[in-house]
């Protein structure tokens, strides 16, 4: 297969918006990577262009990503570019998409605390507030599951799922 498979290093510019769909759960967010450069001439740092990609994941990564990402946070993001283009209202649209297949928070800038979870977990809800992941800490009795959440954005048409890949056989 020829895919174009992207690692994108940027800040979460969304609230991770999680729906359970009928090939599994899903959770869709906007990711911004501003380019940096260092300006010689001021002997400073500046920030260049930023790119926004809208990042999907499915199955037990949205759950995970739902549980686990906020706004600001920043992330590495490594999956499938989709770039789509589209006529809606007389003009031309077009965005990038990442099918995420792995993702994580950016070490270079934070800490993070890594909890495995089973696949016989239930979905705990999104992070709260005060930045503790569902199922966790001091605000887990009260975290909101993804039917009691608000409806503050728009309803999105989801790309189909890519089947899950079966193990490779050990040589």
């Amino acid at each position: 297969m020829n895919e174009t498979m992207v690692t994108v290093v940027g800040n979460v510019a969304t609230k991770p918006v999680f729906r359970e769909t009928s090939n599994g759960p899903v959770v869709r967010f906007r990711l911004a990577a501003t380019a940096r450069f260092f300006d010689r001439g001021t002997q400073d740092w500046k920030d260049g262009h930023t790119n926004f990609f809208t990042v999907w994941a499915w199955r037990s990564l949205a759950a995970n990503v739902a549980s686990s990402v906020s706004v600001g946070e920043p992330l590495l993001v490594r999956g499938r570019l989709k770039v789509r283009s589209e006529e809606r209202g007389g003009q031309s649209w077009t965005s990038a998409d990442i099918e995420a297949s792995a993702l994580g928070h950016d070490l270079s800038r934070g800490t993070s605390a890594f909890r495995r979870t089973n696949r016989s977990e239930t979905y705990a809800g999104p992070a709260t507030a005060a930045g503790t992941s569902a199922g966790t800490g001091a605000g887990a009795a009260t975290a909101a599951t993804p039917s009691q959440q608000p409806d503050d954005e728009p309803q999105f048409e989801l790309p189909p799922p890519r089947p899950e890949r079966e193990p490779e056989p050990a040589a």
